[in-house]
């Protein structure tokens, strides 16, 4: 198996993810979600930032 940048914290994220899902399923709005894998990260110590901005250009640069 390959060595991966960051490696450890992609299987921290990723199994966190994977317990929000085992626990909730499907069928819920996204803020359920969101708050359920919030949760998760901090009850982990997984370093996070929660609905921060991000400028998109697409098809034209921004001014």
């Amino acid at each position: 198996m390959e060595n991966y940048l960051l490696e450890e914290e992609t299987y921290q994220i990723i199994g966190c993810c994977m317990e929000v899902h085992n626990e909730l399923g499907f069928g819920f709005s996204e803020i359920v979600y969101k708050d359920a894998l919030e949760y998760e990260f901090r009850k982990n110590g997984v370093l996070f930032a929660r609905e921060v901005g991000l400028v998109i250009n697409f098809k034209k640069p921004k001014l």
